[in-house]
């Protein structure tokens, strides 16, 4: 099939690259003329595993082409997927703007059917409104449909979670787009293509589920997914502080919890809480919107404000190892706002320094994929580009993500450059009876 994907970011980037991979023709537009030009060349301006060596495959092979002309793209294919950015407002409501952008353009340019696919993350009602919006700009002369397709993508891997996700959600009217999205995520479904990733053809006798609803229900989805993400994460940290208090050990409790099958062992990982781009950005969204129809979601504010606190939690931690930070140098391995990534929004890592500076601490900070997105926002902080380098003469180390980088480290090392051997554990991964051993005072969150 043809393909057109309008937004070539995070979603719309891993999207239509691993849809030309499964077999389809896609073209890209993105309105920023430097970023076309850029993956013009091959090069992926995000960092994500696979990502740019399939650009440059997909480029050589004449799967996919890239463009900032709307028209050209849009006439391409039947079949539109919109991935452009809906980031959060400052009262926590998702800004649809660039959406309202983009079917400014479909309004102008469209002739003939077109199947108009939502990746995006938007609120519930959003494709009925924009479905209205359209209806009234083109004044009913020519059908299309408005599809609910919400991402799943996992940071750090999200080509493999796009070609091997727990379930594909379609929202849509009509029979009509439902068999096109089926016949767009068909190889998917039938788990019939060469995975790159795993290097190696797929055949599984189980399909993959394909919900195909309505498409309120699909926006539901996906909000609600990502709120029950963060209910788990915030209710492990919750369970944590108790575990401090009692004196239980939260790895056991976190296990003997995820055992449970109707439970499941996924984000009960105590730590430092959630951040990135979609859970701290679809609660708040998701509490706006459902206040806007008179319903106060308790349940998720709550969730949101323990989030919140975790920084300040830690912030107390190194206090009472240190106790005046004035002046302390202190450093953090770790700046994203999980592995294997170099993104920093909503980072915990990034919210701690900044808790720190305010403290009078100088900060020295290594995280090899996230220092030039972190120099951008953070001033004050003293950045390497060596694992080791800040170490000198510091007074702490707080390890902030799980980088495997950090968990290999030269401990021994570690312990003769710090000024004192202290490490704060802020994921509750490193091993802590090693570190012990080695003469390391060892912080970490209900361990």
């Amino acid at each position: 099939m043809k393909i057109s994907v309008i937004g070539a970011g995070y979603v719309g980037l891993t999207t239509g690259t691993a849809l030309a991979e499964i077999g389809h023709n896609v073209a890209f537009f993105d309105v920023s003329s430097q970023k076309v030009s850029v993956l013009k060349k091959g090069k992926s301006p995000i960092l994500e595993p696979y990502l740019e060596r399939l650009i440059k495959k997909n480029l050589k092979k004449g799967k996919i082409f890239f463009s900032d002309e709307f028209k050209k793209v849009f006439d391409f294919a039947q079949v539109i997927f919109v991935c452009v950015d809906t980031p959060p407002l400052k009262n926590g409501e998702a800004d649809l703007s660039q959406l309202k952008d983009v079917f400014n353009n479909i309004s102008k340019y469209l002739k003939s059917y077109k199947a108009v696919i939502l990746k995006s993350t938007v609120p519930p009602k959003t494709s009925d409104y924009f479905d209205d919006y359209l209806k009234k700009k083109i004044k009913g002369k020519i059908k299309f449909d408005i599809v609910s397709n919400p991402e799943f993508l996992v940071e750090g891997r999200a080509l493999e979670s796009f070609l091997h996700p727990d379930r594909i959600v379609v929202g849509a009217e009509s029979q009509k787009a439902k068999k096109i999205m089926q016949k767009v995520y068909q190889p998917i479904i039938e788990r019939s293509f060469y995975c790159p990733v795993h290097k190696q053809y797929h055949k599984a006798e189980n399909k993959m589920p394909f919900l195909a609803t309505d498409r309120v229900s699909a926006e539901i989805i996906k909000y609600a997914s990502n709120s029950f993400l963060a209910l788990k994460i915030s209710f492990i940290n919750a369970i944590a502080d108790i575990a401090e208090i009692f004196g239980g050990n939260i790895d056991d409790i976190s296990l003997g919890i995820g055992l449970d099958k109707r439970i499941g062992k996924a984000f009960l990982g105590a730590g430092i809480g959630y951040g990135g781009s979609c859970l701290p950005k679809d609660t708040a969204a998701f509490i706006k919107k459902a206040l806007e129809k008179g319903y106060d979601f308790k349940l998720l504010k709550e969730v949101k404000k323990i989030n919140q606190q975790r920084t300040l939690v830690a912030l107390k931690k190194i206090e009472k190892l240190l106790g005046s930070l004035k002046g302390r140098e202190i450093a953090l391995w770790g700046l994203a706002f999980k592995e294997g990534t170099d993104d920093i929004r909503f980072s915990p890592a990034v919210s701690l320094a900044k808790l720190l500076l305010k403290k009078g601490a100088k900060i020295k900070a290594y995280d090899v994929k996230a220092i030039k997105n972190a120099q951008k926002v953070v001033k004050g902080i003293n950045y390497f580009d060596s694992l080791y380098k800040p170490l000198k003469n510091t007074s702490l180390l707080a390890v902030c993500n799980k980088e495997e980088e950090f968990k290999k480290a030269n401990w021994r090392k570690v312990k003769k450059l710090l000024k004192k051997p202290i490490v704060f554990d802020c994921r509750n991964f490193l091993d802590k009876e090693r570190l012990k051993k080695l003469g390391f005072k060892y912080e970490a969150f209900g361990r």
